[in-house]
């Protein structure tokens, strides 16, 4: 197979996965937050402030006490909220699909490595 194949199968895995029900599904969750506001702005607030602290963590910062309380509470209301809730639980159903392709896609170098 030439690169090019190789890159063409690669579009069309993109295009797969955008017709995929986990996609589908996520996305659809993803709207219902965007229509809610009270939801939408707890989404970006959660998020947001899950992605500064994780940023901290990986460059070995030290995390402020004020921002470590914050999350634990809208960790807690995030939890409540059922329209995140079922985004989150699409994420994971998404998450399991790109982790079964990634498995398949690095066979090939798991086989090389581990004969």
């Amino acid at each position: 197979m030439s690169e090019t194949n190789i890159y063409d199968t690669a579009n069309q895995l993109e295009r797969e996965i955008r017709e995929s029900s986990q996609y589908n599904a996520l996305k659809e969750a993803f709207e219902r937050i965007q229509a809610n506001e009270t939801s939408k702005k707890l989404f970006e607030e959660f998020s947001e402030l899950s992605v500064k602290l994780q940023s901290q963590q990986m460059t070995g910062q030290e995390m402020e006490e004020a921002d470590l309380e914050k999350i634990q509470a809208l960790t807690e209301q995030v939890g409540l909220d059922e329209l995140i809730s079922d985004l989150i639980l699409k994420e994971q159903q998404m998450s399991y699909l790109i982790n079964d392709l990634n498995r398949v896609i690095t066979q090939p170098l798991s086989d090389l490595y581990h004969k």
